[in-house]
């Protein structure tokens, strides 16, 4: 995205009226923030509302298999459902199913150039992240069209996928909340392992990388509250301290 672009993107009508409405940072809220580990037991709501996105996982196994999103992607939503948790004005189903669908592109594009392009200094005005969202809308069209979603909620989901890593401002509560979600995954030890494995680092390089560079990046209260949550203990079972 280039200096115009990413000014376009600022004063788009979406963005403005979402800093209008939710002018602090991180956006508060006066609900509960549950930040204990992401791998704790579900409770049976919890259980039961994600299983009814599991006829969309079902269609999206081959796309799971690029970039981790196998890991990725479980671990986000897990995120997603507690940052829904506490900011209920939320849709909720826009927000889970965006997170489900929003790297699904990565499985279409040329995997050689993943890591080369897309993690870079510029990585936001790489052409394959561009390529990613075009291609993730298009995996969201597919999917959800094949379950009976409505064009209207369809469209919605797609104009979060699109500029979900390109675009630097949010255009909504829900894009927002998929945003954290995103980044959340990788405080997680799971997602610490991963992500490190991408750069050629060792653990304790990436969790400074998190601290300095993505725990800024939280848009939210809760998504702050448990990104650090998560990291001081993934930094303690880590022994990062002294493995670095």
């Amino acid at each position: 995205m280039t200096t115009t672009e990413e000014t376009t993107a600022v004063a788009d009508p979406r963005a403005k009226a979402f800093a209008a409405a939710y002018p602090v940072r991180p956006i508060p809220t006066e609900q509960p923030i549950n930040t204990d580990p992401i791998s704790s037991p579900l409770s049976p709501d919890a259980a039961e509302e994600l299983a009814k996105y599991n006829p969309i996982w079902e269609r999206i196994v081959p796309e799971s298999r690029t970039r981790g999103n196998d890991i990725h992607l479980p671990i986000s939503l897990r995120f997603a459902q507690r940052l829904c948790d506490a900011y209920p004005e939320a849709d909720r189903d826009l927000v889970m199913i965006s997170v489900i669908l929003h790297d699904t592109g990565w499985a279409h594009v040329d995997e050689s150039r993943i890591l080369s392009e897309g993690f870079g200094d510029n990585w936001r005005k790489a052409a394959i992240r561009y390529e990613h969202e075009e291609q993730g809308c298009k995996v969201a069209r597919r999917v959800l069209a094949e379950l009976d979603y409505s064009e209207e909620f369809i469209e919605k989901v797609c104009q979060i996928i699109d500029g979900h890593d390109t675009r630097p401002v949010a255009y909504s509560l829900e894009d927002a909340l998929m945003r954290d979600a995103d980044r959340l995954w990788r405080f997680d030890h799971a997602g610490i392992a991963l992500a490190a494995s991408w750069f050629s680092q060792d653990p304790a390089w990436y969790t400074d990388r998190l601290t300095v560079e993505i725990v800024p990046e939280l848009l939210t209260q809760a998504g702050f509250e448990m990104g650090t949550a998560d990291l001081a203990r993934s930094k303690e079972l880590l022994q990062t301290g002294i493995l670095r």
